[in-house]
């Protein structure tokens, strides 16, 4: 595995001649702004109604992390979730519409290499759509007095999650050759994702509600955002990436068997 690096600088340079970068950046960079003053102005509001009624138990019970830093971290991980599939679609599926997975593949290159590779490019660019998150989360360190533990903690939460989401594109990339179809198949795999905590409580049967909430990423980000790290969250993120990964490894290897 040797090779990773190589394959991760090429893909980091096809993303920038592309705009598809770019337009991510942008958007990511203007939806966290909006989402980080809305969430810092509805904190203020609130702030002064309770104020103003003399409800000081009530006021001391708010606090920068539980009622802003943990909503605007919530937001961003939607937005997360949107902004992702955009960037991942590509990794796999435009070495098949541009005719260069066989050259790919026969390749000094191992598997490994590629998939390392191609994961590890996306997943440092996510690292940097987490940092912006992080820049608006220090302007209030400025002003205000959060707790740094929680504060970090759910920032590792987006990371990891990043990740995580990262590796399932890359999957959905490896087994198509359309943009369009990868992008839809990430995005609705992760709104699966999401929605399962609930559709476990529709079913009714506390086993399978456990079972889904586990699976759910939204679940240990949950746990994150709220200060608690805990090693089987941190098992959690590392064992789905894994798997995604092992499996995208196998949909690249299945290629030379046909």
């Amino acid at each position: 595995m040797k090779h990773v690096g190589s394959v991760a600088g090429r893909e980091l340079r096809g993303l920038f001649v592309s705009p598809v970068a770019y337009v991510v950046l942008a958007l990511f960079s203007v939806a966290s702004g909006i989402f980080f003053f809305a969430s810092t102005a509805f904190f203020s509001e609130w702030v002064m109604r309770l104020t103003s009624m003399q409800a000081f138990d009530e006021l001391a019970r708010w606090n920068l992390n539980d009622q802003l830093i943990g909503q605007f971290y919530s937001s961003m991980s939607v937005i997360l979730m949107l902004s992702i599939p955009a960037l991942t679609m590509g990794l796999l599926a435009s070495e098949k519409t541009n005719g260069t997975e066989e050259l790919l593949l026969t390749s000094p290159l191992t598997i490994w290499d590629i998939v390392l590779g191609k994961f590890a490019a996306c997943a440092l660019f996510t690292t940097a759509l987490v940092m912006i998150i992080g820049l608006f989360t220090a302007l209030l360190f400025i002003y205000g007095d959060p707790e740094v533990g929680k504060t970090l903690s759910g920032l590792l939460g987006l990371l990891l999650i990043s990740w995580t989401y990262v590796a399932i594109g890359l999957f959905a990339s490896s087994l198509t050759r359309s943009l369009v179809i990868a992008f839809l198949l990430t995005f609705v795999f992760l709104i699966v994702m999401l929605i399962l905590p609930a559709l476990g409580q529709i079913g009714g049967a506390s086993g399978a509600t456990e079972i889904l909430s586990w699976i759910s990423a939204d679940t240990h980000l949950t746990e994150l955002v709220g200060g608690l790290v805990d090693t089987a969250d941190l098992a959690y993120f590392a064992v789905m990436t894994g798997i995604f990964l092992v499996l995208t490894k196998a949909s690249v290897e299945s290629v030379r068997w046909r």
